[in-house]
């Protein structure tokens, strides 16, 4: 794949942090790619994310359905989302962003935001919505329009609809491997780092389809119990960016240091906060038997390379935390209704098939699943590009 076709870095006159934003293509004139918040963000680390967003919009398309992919884009500012001045420094950048919002990029939560913050400070902004790029795609938006506004709306015991979709097809790409490898449910011990919008859910779905997760991690260190943690009661005590209150733990729970939850002792880990998370260095103590990422780029090439040397399957990014983003657009556009439980089967369904063909085609090639994820979207660009042009 070539370069981006834009790639900016912006300078905040009052705070002098830095802001980012890459676009990776535009398909039909539009890219899709949420905007994440975090100290230490660069250039590069967006630029990978931007490209990431291509495959994903990619791996989603259906001839046969109303969303049709958009280009790959994706927005990061270098500031830790919990400074006060964070939020100013948000509208600012969208207020300096906003040609390109109200032109060609549609973006809206990643890490270190809330889709509520990032609608807040779109609106101060000045813009319409932070996805208005896309409206002149869509056959009746005000319809649309409505129809996203309900399902954000609906939520199912306590956590928001938008919240669950992705981590429901995260939990789907976990159970498809098991069910792959002939793995039981029940008894499958799982680990966590991150607890938020992704992991949060993602725990919630596991464990309620038989997974004990003995394992979370967040900014303050790692809550672990080997009987298995009360994920309901954990998501009932956490604050906005995923910190579970410690009064909330039980007598078995445990409090560990930050990087425990790397030699938890489970079969499947899941990273769901920052990238990079796992290196060449602390991959040695992982011992699960899948890394599964639900964050973006949590696992570092030579990392990969090195659990895979060791019979660990890393199931990539690109294809576990896609959902999120396709459950935008097939609500936008009209494949499913502001309905929970249509989300949740239609996102089932698009994920287990996804991860099913990226499987057999990893094994059909003697490849990483990543690799046999870059060759699905190496089957589908083309087409893509024939039927709606792209530039790049």
């Amino acid at each position: 794949m070539a370069s981006p076709l834009l790639s900016l870095t912006w300078t905040d006159h009052i705070t002098g942090r830095q802001g980012f934003l890459v676009v990776d293509r535009l398909v039909r004139g539009v890219a899709s790619g949420g905007l994440r918040m975090r100290a230490g963000c660069t250039l590069d680390e967006v630029t990978g994310l931007a490209r990431g967003m291509t495959m994903k919009e990619a791996l989603h398309y259906d001839p046969d359905g109303r969303y049709v992919p958009l280009g790959g884009a994706k927005g990061g500012i270098d500031c830790d989302p919990r400074d006060p001045e964070a939020y100013p420094l948000l509208v600012r950048y969208l207020r300096a962003m906003r040609p390109h919002i109200e032109s060609f990029w549609t973006t809206g939560e990643d890490l270190g935001l809330t889709q509520d913050l990032v609608d807040g400070a779109a609106a101060e902004a000045g813009l319409v919505s932070s996805i208005q790029a896309v409206y002149p795609l869509l056959e009746d938006e005000a319809e649309a329009r409505r129809r996203l506004g309900d399902a954000f709306a609906v939520e199912v015991d306590g956590i928001g609809l938008d919240e669950l979709a992705g981590g429901c097809g995260v939990a789907e790409a976990v159970l498809t491997a098991l069910d792959r490898a002939g793995v039981p449910h029940a008894g499958t011990r799982v680990a966590f780092q991150g607890f938020g919008t992704m992991g949060g859910a993602t725990a919630r779905f596991l464990t309620r389809a038989g997974l004990t997760v003995v394992a979370v991690a967040d900014i303050k260190g790692t809550i672990a119990n080997p009987a298995g943690l009360d994920i309901e009661a954990l998501l009932a005590a956490r604050d906005p960016h995923g910190t579970v209150d410690r009064s909330a733990l039980r007598p078995g729970d445990r409090e560990l240091p930050g990087d425990a939850w790397l030699s938890a002792g489970t079969d499947v880990l899941v990273p769901a906060a920052v990238s990079y998370a796992i290196d060449a260095g602390n991959q040695e103590r992982i011992t699960a038997r899948w890394v599964v990422e639900a964050a973006n780029m949590p696992v570092r090439p030579e990392a990969e390379l090195l659990l895979a040397a060791r019979g660990v399957t890393v199931l990539p990014d690109v294809v576990v935390n896609s959902g999120t983003n396709a459950w935008w657009w097939w609500t936008l556009f009209g494949d499913i209704g502001a309905d929970a439980e249509e989300a949740f089967a239609h996102t089932r369904r698009s994920m287990r098939s996804l991860v099913e063909r990226m499987l057999a085609r990893a094994l059909a090639d003697g490849t990483t699943p990543r690799a046999a994820a870059h060759a699905l979207v190496a089957d589908r660009l083309p087409v893509i590009a024939e039927r709606f042009g792209w530039y790049r």
